[in-house]
Parts: C-alpha cells; sequence; structure tokens
C-alpha cells in the first residue's frame, strides 16, 4: 500500500480552492492553475510537450481540458491506461450565508460546527475522517487521486511497463464538451506516439445506494441516459366551449401518468436494474393568457437504459404514448358525457384518434408531400433559431418540431416523440473482448489486495448509476441504435451535434473507482477520507499495474 493521504488531500484542498463552476470563467481558471501545477513536475520540465492545455471544439463557452502523459521505461509496451475525472462542479448558491466558504473545506467545516446538521452530518464532521466542501466529493478528490498517481510515475516511469495518461475535462457537470473534445487529442496521441489504449479509469464519486448500506461500491462500465421529448398537439377551442376542443395539458398529463415512475420502464441487465423515467419539463408552448385553450405542449422525461437501445426506447415510449392518448379520450369522453347528462346538452362522438409518430416519422411524411420546399425552409428556420442565445438544446428542438408542424396537412391531435438533448451512452464490460478481460481481472485482483487494509466491503457492481463522461470513451450501440438518436433529434447537426464515430474509433473499456461520500450537489456534500484518500488511489495504482503487466 502506497501512504498517500496526505498527498492525495493537499491536491484535493488545492483544487477545491479555485472555484469552478460549470459554465463559468472558474473552469477556465481551474484548467489553467492545473496545467501549472503539472508543468511544474521535473518531468515535464524535461518533456513540455507531454503536457497540454486544450480549448474545447464546438463550444459556447471557452474552457479548456488538461491532458498530459508518462511513458513508461520498464518495458518498451504500448499499453496505454487513461486515467480521466472532472475538474468542474456545480454552483454553490445553495450554501447560502456559508457561500464564501463553500470552496475552503477547513473554514467550512468550522461554520458548521455552529450548524443544526442532521446526525449523520454532524458525526462524520466531529470525526475526523470526512472532509466537507463544493468539489471535494464530485469529483475533485479523484481528480487528486489521479494527479498523485501520475506525478508519482513521472518520479519513476521505471515501474511502468507502458505508459499513463492523466485527463482532467471539463463541462462534466453540463454537456461534456470537454471529453468529447479530448477524444480528438486521445486519437492524435494514439497516432503520434503509437499509444494502444487497453484501459480507462474514472473517478467520479460513489455513495450508498440506500440507508444503512455500508458497501464502497467500484463500476464495470455505465448506465445510458437519453432525454425522450413530446410535442403535443390538441384541438384548440374557447374554454367556454370545451369540449368542442381537446387540450394538449390534458393529453400531456396523461402521458406523464403513463411514464412517471413506470417500472415497465425500469432497464434490467446482468441482475441490476435502472430507476424509472421521470419528467423534467411539463409545460404547454401558448406565449401569453387567452381564454383559448393551448395549441400545444412540451415535456420530456429522464430515461435511464442498461441494455436497451435508444431505438428500442423509442420503440417502448411509442407504445407508452398510444396507451396514454387512448386512455386521455377515454376519459375525455366520459366527462363529456357526465356533463351532457348534467347539462342536458347533447353528446357528439369524438372526431380524434391516438396519433403518435416519432420526429423521423413526421419529417419523412413532410418531405413526401411538400419536398424541397420543406426541407429548405426548416434549414431556414433553424438557421434563424441559432441566433436566439436563450435556447437551449431542449427547447431549440421542440421550436424546430413546433415550426414542422405547421406543414402538416392532417392537424388532428398528435404526439411527437423525439431526442432533445444529448445522449450518453451506456457501457456494457462484460469481458467480451481481451482488453474487458483483462480489466476485470485486474480489479477484481486489485479490490482482493486492498479490501483486508479497509473495514467496509469494498463491493463491485455493472453499471456506473449517474451520468458521467465514462459513457464518451466507449460504444456499446450499434449504427441502428445510434441512427435512432442522430435521425429523431431535431437540433442534429445544428444545435447539438456528436461525433460518435470518434467514441467508437477510442473504444476503450472503462472502470470508475472514484471517492466515497454523501450529498453530492449538496451544502453537506463531503468525502471520507480513508476510502478517497488512501484505498482510492491504492486500487486505481494496482489495477493500472495488473493492465499493463
Amino acid at each position: 500500500m502506497r501512504s498517500c493521504r496526505e498527498d492525495v488531500l493537499a491536491f484535493t484542498k488545492q483544487l477545491v480552492a479555485i472555484e469552478s463552476i460549470v459554465n463559468t470563467e472558474g473552469e477556465k481558471r481551474i484548467a489553467g492553475a492545473l496545467r501549472e501545477l503539472v508543468s511544474a513536475f521535473p518531468y515535464f520540465k524535461k518533456h513540455p510537450s507531454f503536457v497540454t492545455m486544450e480549448r474545447t471544439v464546438q463550444d459556447e463557452q471557452e474552457r479548456y481540458n488538461v491532458l498530459a502523459f508518462v511513458k513508461g521505461t520498464k518495458g518498451t509496451s504500448s499499453r496505454t491506461v487513461i486515467l480521466m475525472g472532472h475538474m468542474d462542479t456545480v454552483g454553490i448558491d445553495d450554501y447560502n450565508q456559508l457561500k464564501e466558504y463553500a470552496c475552503s473545506p477547513d473554514e467550512l467545516m468550522e461554520a458548521l460546527q455552529k450548524e443544526e446538521l442532521p446526525p449523520s452530518a454532524k458525526e462524520h464532521l466531529e470525526s475526523g475522517d470526512w472532509l466537507f466542501g463544493r468539489g471535494v466529493l464530485d469529483m475533485k478528490s479523484g481528480v487528486a487521486s489521479h494527479l498523485y498517481l501520475l506525478r508519482h510515475y513521472s518520479e519513476h516511469p521505471e515501474e511502468l511497463d507502458g505508459n499513463l495518461i492523466f485527463l482532467a475535462e471539463c463541462d462534466e457537470e453540463d454537456s461534456s464538451h470537454g471529453v468529447l473534445s479530448a477524444l480528438k487529442t486521445l486519437q492524435r496521441w494514439k497516432e503520434e506516439h503509437g499509444f494502444q489504449y487497453v484501459a480507462a479509469i474514472n473517478a467520479d464519486f460513489v455513495s450508498p445506494r440506500y440507508a444503512g448500506d455500508e458497501n464502497r461500491y467500484i463500476y464495470k462500465g455505465t448506465v445510458g441516459k437519453l432525454l425522450p421529448s413530446f410535442f403535443i398537439t390538441g384541438a384548440e377551442t374557447h374554454v367556454g366551449s370545451c369540449f368542442e376542443g381537446l387540450d394538449p395539458n390534458f393529453l400531456a398529463a396523461e402521458l406523464t401518468k403513463q411514464i412517471n415512475y413506470n417500472p415497465e420502464l425500469c432497464n434490467e441487465a446482468f441482475g441490476e436494474t435502472t430507476v424509472p423515467p421521470v419528467s423534467l419539463k411539463q409545460m404547454d408552448l401558448k406565449p401569453s393568457y387567452t381564454v383559448q385553450t393551448a395549441l400545444s405542449a412540451y415535456v420530456y422525461y429522464n430515461f435511464f437504459i442498461h441494455s436497451w437501445s435508444p431505438k428500442d426506447v423509442l420503440e417502448k415510449l411509442k407504445q407508452q404514448a398510444h396507451l396514454a392518448f387512448d386512455n386521455a379520450l377515454q376519459a375525455f369522453a366520459d366527462r363529456y358525457k357526465q356533463y351532457s347528462s348534467l347539462s342536458g346538452e347533447p353528446y357528439v362522438e369524438l372526431p380524434w384518434k391516438p396519433r403518435v409518430f416519432t420526429y423521423e416519422e413526421m419529417e419523412q411524411l413532410l418531405i413526401a408531400e411538400h419536398g424541397e420546399a420543406f426541407t429548405k425552409h426548416m434549414d431556414e428556420w433553424k438557421a434563424v433559431l441559432l441566433q436566439d442565445a436563450t435556447l437551449d438544446t431542449r427547447m431549440f428542438a421542440a421550436r424546430v418540431v413546433e415550426e414542422a408542424w405547421k406543414w402538416m396537412k392532417d392537424k388532428a391531435p398528435a404526439m411527437i416523440l423525439f431526442y432533445s438533448s444529448l445522449y450518453s451512452p451506456r457501457i456494457e464490460l462484460t469481458g467480451k473482448t481481451a482488453a474487458e478481460e483483462a480489466l476485470i481481472a485486474a480489479l477484481d485482483q486489485a479490490v482482493q489486495d486492498v479490501q483486508p487494509a479497509y473495514p467496509h466491503p469494498i463491493v463491485t457492481r455493472n453499471f456506473f448509476p449517474y451520468i458521467s463522461d465514462m459513457s464518451f470513451v466507449a460504444l456499446s450501440d450499434d449504427e441502428a441504435g445510434i441512427g435512432a438518436v442522430t435521425n429523431n433529434n431535431p437540433g442534429w447537426g445544428t444545435k447539438h451535434y456528436v461525433a460518435y464515430e470518434d467514441i467508437r474509433k477510442l473504444n476503450v473499456p472503462v472502470i470508475n473507482i472514484g471517492p466515497y461520500g454523501l450529498d453530492a450537489h449538496k451544502k453537506l456534500e463531503r468525502m471520507e477520507m480513508t476510502y478517497s484518500l488512501e484505498m482510492v488511489p491504492n486500487i486505481t495504482d494496482r489495477v493500472i499495474q495488473h493492465v499493463l503487466r
């Protein structure tokens, strides 16, 4: 076991002290500071071209990744391990009156002594083995662990039979511009230096899975994340004649009832199950108050996957949308009949039937009907929309669908299903390749080596349960799966683009060995120092050695 606690703690505090909230100038500052720190290591003074700070591409923000590598001298192997982790954090407004201490762990912990705290947080604060502050857990202590190993091997390249790359990326907390930009650098280095990428080790945080869970988890592969979205049209009417029209908000409500928390939409693989989808936005697109019902509504849902592809998800949600539409029309008819009975007004049979299209289906229909006039108009419309900086990728996509809908000849109520944001691909690590098999064996051996020195169980699982940059170093989806994303995102190629072919070229098996703690993204974010500062770097180090052996 390497004695590394104080060194990793010092690096952690150094990084935490630099406020690096995503989408702020802080991301630029921390990259500059980290490059300066790494460049000061004697090895990089001797090899200055082995460390670089590179700006992200196709990004509205100015921010940078920091990358460095050490070439081992123990042998002539080209096998290369990538150590990766993100430098950015979420905001600090939740610290309220303690905001000025959020990035100063020692001062924050002193101030927290005077606060009313939950019993577990109070116990941790008083234990001497927990560190509090923004980014200590998510995930600057993880970056610090990798930084420690980079420094060690830069001082002892004779212990390395192969190569080690350090990647500190920006923008993990928003759109992953950092890791997606870094793919180009990694590919260039592969060609220039002959690196053979055999494993990537991420160091994002891990937490208990439930109250009382004492396990410290290491993850092979990661959950995938989609944002399926629906543009929903109704039939407008004056509210005084409400049964003469169909409120799209009524359809949206029934759709959310059908999808939200639905266990049928949990994806089980290798004995592990995703949480069900949940709505992240539900609104109508009415610009201002009138007594007319809305023309359209917009909803989107978080959707995690383990083994399903984006194509599978579209098919499943199309079925769910049909059910919801049918249920909504049945409820509408039942209430209309009740109202007719009460009022004495005649009941008129409903003219509507459930209609659900994917965006790709609607677009193909409109191209068939209108040809170049439609495609030319939509290209021009997207160019205009791009000038509106207030539109994120999700609202941009909604506005594109809304405009396309205007070209539909049959404007009877419908639901249009599409993707409106970044797809973070799922990664399965099953041992199907020699590289995967070697990484799994190395991880198992490393945990076995270290477990006797630590009192809590260190347990491996198959899917990292949170969104992370692990998703962008390998690809488990086939072309049809990725095609379902690219063909059904209305902003694809304009507002939103991901070079999935770059991910497929890299295609390196990835695991997550990260700091352990609680309350990431919250005021009481904290990490356990013994596991995070001692076990994490030692397990990671052993994996590196076993994989490069």
